[in-house]
């Protein structure tokens, strides 16, 4: 098996792996799943960044902001009241510094965006649905 061919096989077992998980998700977990994915990429980017690899970068970074967008899209104004207005306030911060992060080559606006992510993932832990 060659390394192009391994690769290929790993892309696919962990794109079914992640779709499985997100069909047995519930609402809680899945809002986990999207700052972890953005989490990710963002810090992908950085490392990309880093190395000057532009194009990885920039593609890692629109979907990090895709995310986030999504993140925002989920939030349900009527019922969170200020909550949710403050978070969906957040989530629009948080994209527009990924984007000038991305345009101004600056990894401390990354670091502020994963900060505000794992802050906000650590809350949103203490509020899990028990059993």
């Amino acid at each position: 098996m060659t390394a192009s061919t391994r690769a290929a096989n790993v892309a696919a077992y962990q794109m079914v792996a992640t779709h499985g998980g997100v069909a047995a998700a519930d609402p809680h977990r899945l809002i986990l799943m999207l700052l972890d994915g953005a989490i990710e990429r963002i810090a992908s980017a950085r490392g990309a960044l880093a190395s000057g690899a532009v194009d990885a970068k920039n593609r890692l970074l629109h979907r990090a902001v895709a995310i986030v967008d999504e993140l925002r899209a989920s939030l349900n104004m009527e019922q969170g009241g200020a909550l949710a207005s403050n978070l969906g306030d957040l989530y629009d911060y948080c994209a527009r510094t990924l984007l000038k992060a991305n345009l101004e080559n600056r990894p401390e606006l990354l670091d502020e965006v994963v900060k505000l992510l794992r802050e906000i993932r650590g809350a949103w832990i203490q509020i899990a649905p028990r059993p």
